[in-house]
């Protein structure tokens, strides 16, 4: 039987073989058929791929069978490690969470009624806007609203 790897060894690989291959996020995405974001997280290991698309990335990435394996595996969601944590980027989004989080909870309120956003029925969408003073990052959320049912 051939060695397994976990997802998380499987998206260090995906990392230094599109490096190397000097292949973009969003062309991996276009040979995919599927939105960049969506496969950025599955390639970093947030969701599977079906053994079709596994098996497009490791010929593109020229990856080994266990690659493909383990992007095929049903994952752990959240943060893995204390890395993930600490890391600049994703900081300043749990940071702009903890400032923001409580005005965002009450506007959907306000807006929608006693709810929650689905992460599950979910699109993301990153954007560069050019701006005179400097490339803003957008950012969009767009969940489902999920009514609480009392």
């Amino acid at each position: 039987m051939e060695p397994f790897i976990s997802k998380r060894d499987a998206a260090e690989h995906i990392r230094i073989a599109r490096h190397r291959a000097g292949i973009s996020w969003a062309q991996i995405a276009e040979q995919l058929g599927v939105a960049k974001e969506w496969s950025t997280a599955a390639l970093l290991g947030s969701h599977a791929l079906s053994a079709q698309q596994a098996n497009l990335v490791k010929e593109l990435l020229d990856l080994d069978d266990a690659v493909a394996e383990a992007l095929q595996m049903q994952p752990y969601r959240g943060p893995l490690s204390e890395d993930v944590l600490t890391d600049p980027t994703i900081y300043r989004f749990q940071e702009a969470v903890m400032v923001y989080g409580p005005t965002i909870k009450e506007l959907i309120h306000e807006e929608f009624g006693d709810g929650i956003m689905s992460a599950i029925n979910f699109q993301l969408n990153v954007a560069r806007r050019t701006d005179p003073e400097g490339d803003r990052v957008v950012v969009t959320f767009d969940g489902k609203f999920l009514d609480y049912k009392w």
